[in-house]
């Protein structure tokens, strides 16, 4: 197949071209469409069809579910939803367009195959011009996994997309690199206190504001058990790693810093605060960018995972970052592709 490479710009234009993928869309063919958080592989969430197309080019299990995008539009999410908590208004209203996703009850209108057979759904409105325009063409909700083959780095770039899934798909819309870089934030509001079921480009600290309590999931440090049912993308399988195994270091900078020096040498990869670049002769050392700026963190790990599939490192060691704000997700990143290989340095 070949994959067609759409350029929308900012602000949103081309808009014969915004007709052609929500076209593609409604057509139940799959494309790759820009977010602010990771590209994803989109497809019409209520075409059993075009969902399953969604698994087979990703290689994803089918038990892992799926979010739908909409528009920040109540009516959509009264549509897709029921017994829907006035919490879950109060957060669309402050929060959305953005990273939030929230876990309710479906309607029955959307097929199993989008909820992974669950009888709740995942629904977020995407804080990205080009896809809203695209969703209210399409006039569907769009089921987008992350646009990378299951278990690899997710996508921040549409070169990325293509690198993955070019060939399977009928598009790809180039809506340039993602402003936040780490998946939503995935809330479960079907539980009393809400429970956090994945940790996103919306931080903790910004939901605990509006909910109150909030509940940890246990899947968030560590990895979900066999015959555990995953409840949100990405809790249960492996994800977001490159070929060569890493291992995760926890503590001060300085001290995870000094651990890995100890272990990395020719043939080892390592992915570090740029403070401590110079500390690995030998290694191949990629930046995920300043202690202190976990918003570049964000923007830059998915990409430093995949930056090591081009060289011989046998071996990778990262440092990660505290859990407060974005790091939390950031942090949890590293430890999935890690599958929860991790170092505690006291």
């Amino acid at each position: 197949m070949q994959t067609k490479l759409f350029h929308i710009p900012i602000p949103v234009g081309h808009e014969n071209e915004i007709q052609e993928a929500a076209a593609l869309i409604r057509s139940g063919q799959l494309v790759g469409i820009p977010t602010e958080t990771v590209y994803g592989l989109g497809a019409d969430a209520l075409n059993p069809d075009a969902v399953a197309a969604i698994y087979e080019a990703k290689g994803r299990p089918s038990d892992n579910p799926l979010i739908i995008h909409v528009p920040k539009d109540k009516s959509w999410l009264d549509r897709y939803c029921v017994n829907v908590p006035p919490l879950a208004y109060e957060l669309a209203d402050t929060f959305w367009p953005g990273p939030l996703t929230m876990i309710l009850e479906r309607n029955t209108i959307v097929p199993d195959r989008t909820t992974g057979g669950l009888d709740t759904v995942g629904i977020r409105c995407p804080d990205h011009p080009v896809t809203l325009a695209i969703i209210q063409a399409a006039d569907r909700p769009i089921a987008a996994p992350s646009a990378n083959t299951s278990g690899r780095p997710s996508c921040t770039s549409a070169a990325e997309v293509m690198e993955d899934v070019g060939g399977k798909i009928a598009g790809i819309v180039d809506g340039g690199a993602c402003s936040v870089g780490v998946e939503s934030t995935i809330l479960d509001l079907t539980v009393t206190p809400p429970r956090l079921l994945r940790p996103g480009g919306m931080p903790l600290e910004a939901l605990e504001a509006v909910c109150g309590e909030i509940e940890l999931d246990e899947a968030i440090l560590r990895q979900m058990k066999e015959g555990e049912r995953p409840r949100a993308p990405g809790m249960k399988y492996r994800h977001y790693a490159p070929k060569a195994p890493v291992t995760v270091f926890t503590g001060a900078p300085f001290k995870t810093a000094a651990a890995i020096a100890q272990l990395a040498g020719e043939g080892s990869g390592v992915i570090c605060f740029e403070e401590f670049q110079d500390a690995f002769p030998g290694a191949v050392v990629v930046s995920l960018g300043s202690v202190q700026d976990k918003q570049e963190q964000a923007r830059r790990v998915f990409s430093a995972l995949r930056s090591f599939d081009g060289t011989e490192v046998a071996a990778i060691f990262a440092q990660c970052p505290d859990p407060a704000g974005l790091g939390l997700a950031v942090g949890n990143r590293l430890k999935k592709a890690a599958g929860f290989q991790v170092v505690e340095v006291e």
